[in-house]
């Protein structure tokens, strides 16, 4: 297994592997960047079919987290990690335990929180043996709701702006009434997703790998089950992925009948030049750094105090953010993810005072 000569390695500062046989804890932490302050993005388990792949996506979703913090203009740098398991099988207090101590071993240039397949009592655990965790902290939401520290449905939310946001720009429609959606992945962000969706009017296609998730949204919001291969080519007007990464590819983007395709999931191109193959069908992207940005917001200011109108106010600016995307796009011909990373490129550069403003808002998570 290569590291330096990689193709998802990008100059990321800092790889560590770790290991705790007695606890079955194989774990990848890399970090992208920390110009703009600490090192933050979640923590994900995962049963990955080899160490090649978990490296894979360690490497590509801390290069993601380094965007969606410029592109979110917060003062945070990109990390990320991975636990090598099935957690609804091999998870335990032990193994997040270890985990904990590894995260606390790196002395702070990374701060892990809730990803796909870990929570926040998961984060609670690892944080009984380190500071460097976020996300934990109960408050009040900006809907008014009591919040573990959960930044899901902030994702979701953040996620919902910027669909009505593609919408708008692509069919030039403000009313979701009637808009048929496809939902790849109905878990903690999918399904409030979907009933974000659904209370503005739309009708909802679901598939996800869990039957019960999948079941749940048929049962309390209507939404019609799909099957894993036809999710992402039904004859509906936006397809939001919203599970793993990769799913817009080389087999299907020529089968996508969407015209907008805006979903929470992470690192949504399998490869860079997918972004113009969408472009060249017609297709309106929503990155999914830009679109996603919500959960990351959310841990930031879960520190600094900031009260919730200050929290909803900066997530409802992703919506703002991908007009822009979408306007410099179409003016420039330039597909929309090479334009959402040139704007984060633009805001790469160290400033040594909000990076310290920022590191000191997360110190002690």
């Amino acid at each position: 297994m290569t590291v330096f000569s990689h193709p998802e390695f990008d100059n990321h500062e800092h790889l560590s592997f770790f290991c705790d046989p007695e606890t079955g804890l194989r774990a990848i932490v890399a970090i992208h960047n920390t110009s703009r302050g600490p090192a933050l993005g979640g923590c994900r388990m995962f049963p990955y079919a080899s160490d090649e792949e978990a490296l894979r996506d360690v490497l590509r979703l801390s290069r993601g987290m380094t965007y969606k913090s410029a592109l979110a203009n917060l003062d945070l740098g990109g990390g990320k990690s991975v636990i090598i398991g099935d957690p609804r099988k091999q998870k335990t207090e032990a193994l997040l335990e270890a985990m904990g101590k590894h995260l606390e071993g790196l002395g702070g240039q990374y701060i892990a929180a809730e990803d796909s397949g870990t929570s926040v009592p998961d984060l609670k655990v690892m944080g009984r043996h380190t500071r460097h965790v976020a996300g934990i902290v109960e408050r009040t939401a900006f809907d008014g709701q009591t919040s573990n520290g959960d930044p899901s449905p902030t994702t979701a939310y953040g996620t919902f702006i910027g669909l009505k946001a593609a919408v708008r720009h692509k069919l030039g429609r403000e009313d979701l009434t009637g808009l048929k959606v496809a939902i790849q992945g109905v878990g903690n962000v999918g399904f409030r997703l979907a009933r974000h969706l659904k209370d503005a009017g739309a009708e909802l296609w679901v598939y996800d790998i869990h039957q019960e998730n999948m079941q749940r949204a048929v049962d309390e919001l209507g939404a019609h089950a799909a099957s894993a291969e036809d999710i992402l080519f039904l004859p509906v007007d936006v397809v939001a992925p919203c599970a793993m990464g990769a799913v817009l590819n080389d087999d299907s983007i020529p089968r996508l009948q969407a015209k907008v395709v805006a979903g929470a999931a992470n690192n949504l191109l399998q490869q860079p030049h997918h972004d113009q193959a969408l472009k060249d069908r017609g297709i309106l992207y929503a990155p999914d750094f830009a679109i996603n940005a919500g959960g990351i917001i959310d841990v930031f200011y879960e520190r600094s105090g900031a009260s919730p109108d200050v929290v909803r106010e900066h997530v409802e600016g992703i919506g703002q953010t991908l007009a822009e995307i979408f306007t410099r796009s179409d003016n420039s011909g330039i597909p929309t993810g090479e334009i959402a990373n040139t704007l984060a490129e633009e805001r790469f550069q160290a400033r040594s005072g909000k990076a310290k403003k920022g590191h000191d808002q997360l110190e002690g998570v």
